[in-house]
């Protein structure tokens, strides 16, 4: 990628973005400038985008790299600019609010990439339905660095999303695992599907149970991947598809076709800020329209309730 001066300003159409200190390292082991984490994210805004609009972002930021820790940022600054929106959302018990920072288009990505953003972390909802996630995530999440075990996880959770006649988008988190996403039609509160997604895990996990649990204490795992469900709940976030992880590298989370998941050798880090265009060039967004596949849960409820019946029978 191309050096940076310093500062300079950047035009978006009618926006423009005043950076600075482009040229500062971010990423010490790859030698990652801010200016570069820029470009990142005006090159891949287009694919990007779509999983941002309307929803409350949380920012994780890195002002001094990486490696010195950052911190996540929920309340928008004052200083933003005011042509990026925001979203008042309750926070607690109801009685208070934050206004979270929105990200609809290529000035804001260039401009809070300028503030340190690495990574981007929005909400499961959208900001006119804030309490009806439209995305069930399972998060694949491995005892260790072992990604066969998170491969052979993600196949099996396809099988059963499958017999429940849902779609499911795997994505690969940039750290260490899978993201499972179903796209919903908004029918269902956060507890709903919260409750479907723990029990369909808990299924998955009956018929595979050497190699996979939802025990939340990691103490009773006994080196099992973890079926994790947690984040469909209010105000809880997940990476971002595109987003960079601050790990070495620049990782990207990175949306795969899965067929990708059929064979050995694909790891959770492959996709990284250096190779990224290179790797999807020519090719379609394996999460291009999932939108047009919402589902309501409520038929999938149903078979998840027969299926579990007659996997009890038979093991009784």
């Amino acid at each position: 990628m191309a050096k940076h001066e310093g500062a300079r300003k950047r035009r978006y159409g009618r926006y423009s973005v005043e950076t600075s200190n482009e040229d500062k390292v971010l990423f010490a082991e790859s030698g990652i400038t801010k200016g570069q984490l820029i470009d990142y994210h005006e090159r891949i805004a287009e694919r990007m985008l779509p999983h941002l609009r309307e929803r409350p972002l949380v920012l994780q930021r890195f002002p001094d790299g990486v490696d010195a820790g950052g911190f996540y940022q929920k309340q928008a600054s004052d200083y933003f600019p005011d042509w990026i929106p925001r979203v008042r959302v309750g926070v607690g018990d109801g009685s208070d609010s934050q206004e979270l920072v929105v990200c609809d288009m290529k000035a804001t990505l260039g401009y809070l990439a300028n503030q340190a953003c690495v990574t981007l972390h929005p909400w499961l909802s959208r900001r006119d339905a804030l309490d009806c996630p439209d995305t069930l995530i399972i998060d694949l999440d491995p005892a260790t660095d072992d990604f066969e075990a998170v491969r052979q996880a993600a196949l099996w959770t396809r099988t059963l999303l499958d017999e429940l006649e849902l779609p499911g988008y795997v994505k690969l988190t940039g750290s260490k695992g899978v993201h499972v996403a179903v796209p919903l039609d908004r029918s269902a509160d956060f507890d709903t599907v919260r409750a479907f997604a723990r029990d369909a895990m808990d299924l998955l996990a009956g018929r595979h149970p050497d190699a996979l649990t939802t025990e939340h204490r990691k103490a009773k795992r006994a080196g099992r991947l973890y079926l994790d469900v947690a984040r469909n709940a209010y105000a809880q976030t997940a990476v971002a598809p595109w987003s960079v992880r601050p790990r070495p590298g620049a990782p990207v989370a990175a949306p795969i076709p899965w067929s990708a998941l059929e064979s050995k050798g694909l790891g959770p880090r492959d996709f990284t800020i250096a190779n990224v265009f290179e790797r999807i060039a020519d090719r379609d967004d394996p999460w291009d329209g999932m939108r047009r596949h919402a589902r309501s849960l409520g038929p999938a409820r149903e078979r998840l309730t027969r299926l579990s019946a007659d996997e009890a029978e038979r093991s009784a």
